[in-house]
């Protein structure tokens, strides 16, 4: 008997706890919104490095031609080359890459607030 009195308050707090949870974290949740970020575009009337030239300063992730992709800052666009710094997931490791290489690129266009 004192077993399934044990196990009643036991499931009953664990429900109780669950349903806590969930409340607050609605409550949370709902206090926040997606924002659009200012001045950020994509213009299809121009070229993709052209596109790329408005986020120097801006972390961008860039898809090569090889399936290869890099995520970093975009430091500085050149003759025909670009350089990331601050690689993701690479300490210490910055990439130039050839501008003819390049697929695509994403870029963050909203964030939470």
């Amino acid at each position: 008997m004192k077993r399934k009195v044990r196990f009643a308050l036991l499931a009953g707090l664990a429900v109780s706890l669950c349903l806590g949870v969930s409340f607050f974290s609605q409550a949370y949740a709902q206090g926040k919104k997606v924002t659009p970020l200012e001045g950020v575009k994509f213009n299809t009337a121009e070229s993709l490095i052209d596109n790329l030239k408005t986020y120097v300063g801006k972390d961008v992730i860039v898809h090569l031609r090889s399936g290869k992709t890099f995520q970093g800052y975009l430091k500085s666009i050149g003759n025909g080359v670009l350089h990331l710094e601050k690689l993701a997931g690479r300490d210490f490791y910055d990439a130039l890459i050839r501008m003819e290489d390049i697929s695509a690129f994403e870029a963050k266009f909203r964030d939470m607030k």
